[in-house]
């Protein structure tokens, strides 16, 4: 799965970017689990298998 589809799926979902960055990744939030996370602002790159993994986790999202 790469970033931008990734990004799709979340917003689905009801989570949002908040406009602000971690360490220099996009800070996004899950109204499911009220946790923030980070992902990357590299849209066409695939998202490592353990990455991917704690996105899951954190926003609750089911990918």
């Amino acid at each position: 799965m790469k970033y931008n589809e990734l990004h799709r799926k979340l917003r689905k979902y009801g989570c949002f970017p908040t406009g602000k960055d971690l360490s220099g990744h996009p800070e996004w939030f899950s109204p499911i689990t009220g946790q923030y996370f980070a992902t990357s602002h590299h849209q066409s790159e695939e998202v490592k298998k353990g990455t991917l993994s704690n996105i899951r986790k954190a926003s609750g999202v089911k990918l």
